[in-house]
C-alpha cells in the first residue's frame, strides 16, 4: 500500500510519515507547501529512505493533486493553518487550505478511486464543554475561524462519503505535544522561554482546560483508523489527560528547572474555550488505547527543544 501524507513536513505529520516508514512497509508521498510550520528539517530522517519521497506543492493545485493520486491507494490529510491566534488575525488562508486545499483533495480522489480518505481534525471543532466529554455524535459550534474552518472540512469530507461514497474516515484528537511542533503553540513556546529564563505569557488567569495526547500516541490512532476504521465514521483521539494552562505552565517550568515567578499572566484572547474534553471509547474498541503520560512525552520534549537551541 502507498499512501499520500499531505502537510507531511508539519508537526504532526512529519511524525506520521516517520512512523509509518518504521512501523509498516508502506510506502510514502509527502506534501507539503512547506509554509511557516512545514519544514525539510522534520524529514531529515527519512528524506533518504527507499520507501519515501517529498514533493514541494500545494494541496491546492489541482494538477499536482491529481497525478500524485495515480500513485497511491490512501491519502491522509494534515495538511492545514492551525493556528488560533493566526486565524483571529486573517481567517482568509485558513478559509484557502483548510477548507479549499480539502475540496481540492476530496474532488483528485473521487476521481482516482482511492482505497481510504483520512480527514485530521481537533476537538476544537465541537467548541467548549463545561462538563463531561465530547462524543461524536455530538454537534459542532467552532468558536474562531481556526475551527469553523477545520469543521467546515470535515463536514465536506463526511458528505462526500454520503454523496459519492468517497471512503472517508475523519479523526479528532485533542491538543497534541512533541518533537517538532512549531515554537507558537503553547508547550514548545513555554519550553523554549524557559530555558532561556524569559516570561511565560498565559491567557487570562491560566484556568482553561486542555487535554493533552502525546504525539506519537495520536500517529499509532491515526494508523488504526486508516487500518481498521470504519468508512464515513468519525473517531476521537484523547489520552484522558487534562490540565489547565497554568498546570501546564508549572510543569514545563519544573521540567526545564526554572522558577515560578516567570509565569506572566496577560489579556485573554477573544473566544477562548473553557475546555476541551474527548470520549475515545471508539479508538479503544479498535484496540487503542494511549502509551506516553504527560510527563514522558514531555520529558522527551524538553530534550528535543533544549538540546536544539
Amino acid at each position: 500500500m502507498s499512501v499520500l501524507v499531505t502537510g507531511g513536513a508539519g508537526f504532526i505529520g512529519s511524525n506520521f510519515v516517520r512512523h509509518l516508514l518504521d512501523a509498516t512497509n508502506r510506502s510514502v508521498i509527502t506534501l507539503d507547501a512547506l509554509t511557516y510550520a512545514g519544514s525539510m528539517r522534520h524529514l531529515d530522517a527519512v528524506l533518504d529512505h527507499p520507501r519515501h519521497d517529498f514533493v514541494d506543492g500545494d494541496i491546492r493545485d489541482r494538477s499536482l493533486v491529481a497525478e500524485l493520486f495515480e500513485e497511491v491507494d490512501s491519502v491522509v490529510n494534515f495538511a492545514a493553518e492551525s493556528h488560533v491566534d493566526r486565524s483571529i488575525d486573517s481567517a482568509e488562508p485558513f478559509v484557502a487550505t483548510n477548507v479549499q486545499g480539502t475540496r481540492t483533495l476530496l474532488d483528485a480522489a473521487r476521481d482516482a478511486d482511492i482505497d481510504r480518505f483520512v480527514q485530521i481534525s481537533t476537538d476544537e471543532v465541537y467548541g467548549e464543554i463545561r462538563d463531561g466529554t465530547f462524543t461524536e455524535t455530538d454537534p459542532l459550534d467552532p468558536r474562531n475561524p481556526y475551527a469553523a474552518t477545520k469543521a467546515g472540512a470535515d463536514l465536506l469530507a463526511l458528505s462526500y462519503h454520503s454523496t459519492y461514497d468517497l471512503p472517508v474516515l475523519v479523526t479528532r484528537s485533542s491538543n497534541n505535544f512533541g518533537p517538532h511542533q512549531h515554537s507558537e503553540k503553547l508547550i514548545p513556546k513555554l519550553i523554549d522561554r524557559a530555558a532561556r529564563e524569559e516570561s511565560l505569557p498565559i491567557y487570562g488567569d491560566g484556568s482553561n482546560v486542555r487535554e493533552w495526547t502525546y504525539v506519537q500516541d495520536n500517529c499509532r490512532a491515526i494508523r488504526t483508523v486508516l487500518d481498521e476504521g470504519t468508512t464515513g465514521e468519525i473517531y476521537n483521539v484523547g489520552s484522558g489527560d487534562e490540565r489547565t494552562n497554568l498546570d501546564v505552565a508549572r510543569t514545563v517550568l519544573d521540567a526545564v528547572g526554572a522558577p515560578e515567578t516567570l509565569i506572566e499572566f496577560v489579556e485573554d484572547r477573544p473566544g477562548h474555550d473553557e475546555r476541551y474534553a474527548l470520549d475515545a471509547s471508539k479508538m479503544a474498541a479498535l484496540g487503542w488505547e494511549p502509551e506516553w503520560s504527560f510527563e514522558e512525552g514531555l520529558e522527551r520534549t524538553v530534550e528535543h527543544i533544549v538540546g536544539r537551541n
